[in-house]
């Protein structure tokens, strides 16, 4: 079974779109244009395999759950297939919002990003309003905003797949992915107050070398004790920084995809809750999610059913 390119790593520059169809919109013609875009996705990344094939070059479509109901998509779902419910700790929340379709571009080259994301656009915008435009962009060694590498402790190699692709567990959706994803805004006045040492305490990870603490040493409240939840329960993270200079609105557009959503919601209850309940995630304290959405990516062999 054909996956889309999920397993990909980040590109230098990004385009997360998420879109929601419009409310009045007749519902035979919002099936009509997913039906078409469906194709689309494929053609786009076709045609960028063959005109620029070191390009690495591609787009992701996930499908959000109400629209995978309105679009009469096929039953029973997915078997971790839900709306995604908020997830309340004692001071910070991971928001659940609305997100019907996301569009995952990836590119080296800004430019082929920016035609991908305009073609995309020209065919959403009579059914759909678009909620969420983040251009991401590499910062030094894939570090996030806040100055520490991101991603260190993404699996490589077969891994990426056997934590990222959905196996024979469920075999109508063999080849499928789960995709989570949370906007975050920084407060970057208050991190930047913080010394090196306190920031390295909060991430878990020494700032410049990015070397992990000592279990004996990293404190219990740190994004890396919290956010990592096991070597048999990992997912593929592709995050990628964004930001305003002039408002100081920066950020991290956290993005995984995971064979099993049950991974990314133990993750999240580890940061937002606590372990133990109240020990949650210190990094909340400067990093604030303003959306928080679960997607199902259909296999590429399913996108081409669906465009028929």
């Amino acid at each position: 079974m054909n996956s889309q390119n999920v397993t990909d790593y980040p590109n230098n520059n990004t385009y997360f779109l998420v879109w929601n169809f419009k409310q009045d919109a007749d519902s035979s013609k919002i099936k009509a244009v997913f039906q078409r875009m469906c194709a689309l996705i494929i053609n786009l990344n076709n045609s960028a395999l063959d005109r620029f094939p070191d390009s690495k070059a591609s787009v992701v479509m996930g499908i959000g759950y109400e629209a995978w109901l309105q679009l009469e998509l096929p039953t029973p779902l997915p078997k971790e297939f839900k709306k995604f419910e908020e997830i309340k700790g004692s001071k910070h929340t991971a928001v659940s919002t609305r997100g019907d379709l996301h569009f995952h571009i990836r590119a080296d080259e800004k430019s082929f990003a920016y035609d991908m994301a305009s073609t995309i656009s020209d065919f959403m915008k009579d059914i759909a309003d678009c909620v969420v435009e983040v251009q991401g962009f590499r910062y030094w060694d894939s570090r996030s905003i806040l100055g520490f590498v991101d991603g260190t402790e993404n699996p490589h190699g077969k891994d990426r797949d056997y934590f990222a692709i959905i196996g024979e567990t469920d075999p109508e959706y063999q080849g499928g992915s789960y995709l989570f994803t949370q906007k975050y805004i920084h407060n970057m006045n208050a991190w930047k107050s913080l010394s090196v040492e306190d920031q390295e305490k909060v991430i878990g990870r020494s700032k410049e070398q990015d070397i992990e603490m000592d279990d004996d040493v990293k404190p219990k409240n740190s994004h890396i004790a919290l956010a990592n939840v096991g070597d048999d329960f990992k997912v593929v993270r592709d995050n990628m920084p964004f930001g305003n200079v002039s408002t100081n609105e920066m950020g991290t557009y956290f993005i995984c995809y995971a064979s099993t959503f049950s991974t990314v919601e133990k993750m999240l209850t580890n940061m937002f809750i606590g372990d133990p309940p109240g020990n949650y995630d210190r990094i909340l304290d400067f990093s604030t999610a303003q959306t928080g959405t679960l997607f199902f990516v259909p296999s590429a062999d399913m996108l081409d059913d669906f465009s028929s």
